[in-house]
Parts: C-alpha cells; structure tokens; sequence
C-alpha cells in the first residue's frame, strides 16, 4: 500500500520496527529492498535529517538556552544533565518537561523545547543518556545506549528532572509535560505517579499506563494518536475505559493517514498538516492548564 509521500506502507512498518530497537539497521535496509521495488530508496529516506528539524535557531532572540546539570538520585548515574529553555524576559514562567524517544536528546528534542520558549515557557529536555556519556550524536548508537540503561532508573531520572523543573527558581511551579514515542509513555508515567503536583500533560502516540494506576491521574491530559500505529493504538481501548472508570478528565485525537512519529518533522513520517494541528492543541492545552 502507497503513502501520500509515495512510500510504501510496508517500509514505514519496518521503519517502525526498527526505531523501536526489533530490528537492526543493517536488517531493515536489507528487508526494505526486498518488500518493494525501490525499497531500499525509500528506506534511506526515512532516516532522519535533523538538519530539518530545527524551526528555532539556538540563537534566537526570543530565547535564552543552556544546558544545566542537576541532582537524580535513585537515577542512572545520580546527575542528569538537560537543555533548559527560557523566554527572553526575567520570569517567573510556567514549565514544561520535553521527553525525548528512545535515543536520547537529539536535535528535534532540542528544537521542541525551543519552540516551547517562544510560547512563553520554561522548557527542560532532559537527555536521559547522560549517565551514560550522553547522547552519541546518532539515533542508531543513541538507541543502543538507551537500551543498555536500567528502565526503572531512567524514568525516575525523568521524575527528577521534572522535579527539578517545578521548583526551578524560574518556574512558577506550575507544571506540564509532552513526550514523544518512549517520552509519550513516560508522560503517561508522570502523570500517574506526580498527582496533583503534574497540573497537564501531552503524551504523543505513548504507551499507556497500567490500568490501575490511572485513577492517580491529576493532570489535564491531551493524547495524540497516529492512525497507522498498531502496536501504540492497540493499548488505546483499555486506557480509554480506565480513564473513564476512573472519572479522569482527557481529550484525544486520532490523526488520519498518519504514522507514528508524525510530529517529527526531521524524517517523512511528518505529517505537516496534522503536525501543525497537534502543536496548536498542544501550546493551547498549556496555556489553558499552567496559566
């Protein structure tokens, strides 16, 4: 089957395979070529071009970026290290926590985060790679790294940072999070572990919670979905009626003809146009819960 970009359907779902750590790079350029003609093409195309990713120059003057090291205790190595965005201006400011996939701080995380401080926020993208040298300056080595850590520890070392984030001496400790793909799932994580002290989160195409823990859920939440997501999408029924059982207030959104990974606009998996509906909803739903 034929995307609108003119990829087949079945690159991007060994695409999919592959950012999620299933398959290697070596196997999904060989079992691309061999699904379609011109696969091999099409796979290449799909690796990211970060490059494109950046909508917000670093320099930018309606920012001020740095990165910033802080106490993770009970975390990977006891120290995070994250880029903290701010508004040009002496604050307070509300807060949001940017958590990046599953390879680590890389510059469409960054780019997220700067487009947070234009609107007015104090952004923290953690890069969950720091106890481990950092982030490698590539997905593939990024994603290994991020493999090898332990799960538990990486998510408290995301607690931390949001900790860290709402008691900033620039915050106002009104706080949000948005993630994306593993950083989706661990917002989901925040939202059911912070309580009252997490006032929104913005989980995009996230693993959800465990069911029973969702009752806990404080935060307003807004969940973007992508339509082609199986694995992601399947979670989607249980989560639904947990909120619901559990009088938790949401709002989600299914983006038709998408794929997972549609927000990040640096491979062909954006989507412009439901990329730019979801960001909307995304600043308005800040906006609207951090005021």
């Amino acid at each position: 089957m034929s995307t609108p970009n003119g990829i087949d359907q079945r690159v991007f779902d060994l695409y999919d395979e592959y950012c999620h750590g299933r398959i290697d790079r070596r196997a999904f350029l060989g079992q691309a070529a061999v699904v379609t003609a011109g696969g091999l093409a099409m796979a290449q195309a799909l690796l990211p071009r970060y490059a494109e990713a950046q909508t917000i120059a670093f320099t930018d003057p309606r920012i001020k970026a740095r990165y910033v090291t802080y106490p993770s205790p009970g975390g990977n190595g006891g120290t995070m290290r994250g880029y903290l965005v701010q508004p040009a201006g002496s604050g307070p400011f509300p807060a949001v926590l940017v958590i990046h996939e599953n390879r680590g701080l890389n510059p469409y995380i960054e780019d997220v985060a700067r487009r947070l401080a234009v609107e007015g926020v104090l952004a923290l993208a953690p890069d969950g790679l720091f106890p481990a040298g950092g982030y490698p300056g590539n997905d593939d080595d990024g994603r290994a790294l991020q493999a090898s850590l332990d799960p538990a520890r990486l998510r408290t070392d995301m607690l931390n940072s949001a900790r860290h984030l709402k008691a900033h001496a620039l915050s106002t400790g009104k706080l949000g999070v948005t993630g994306f793909c593993w950083g989706g799932g661990t917002s989901n994580y925040l939202a059911v572990t912070m309580g009252g002290d997490l006032l929104a989160a913005v989980p995009y195409y996230g693993a959800a919670p465990e069911a029973a823990s969702v009752p806990g859920i404080r935060a307003g939440l807004l969940m973007h979905y992508a339509e082609r997501d199986e694995r992601i999408n399947a979670m989607w029924p249980a989560f639904e009626s947990a909120l619901k059982q559990g009088g938790v207030p949401y709002e989600m959104h299914l983006y038709p003809g998408t794929q997972h990974g549609f927000h990040n606009n640096s491979t062909p998996r954006y989507a412009e146009q439901a990329a730019t509906l979801s960001w909307q909803r995304t600043v308005a739903h800040f906006k609207k819960h951090l005021a």
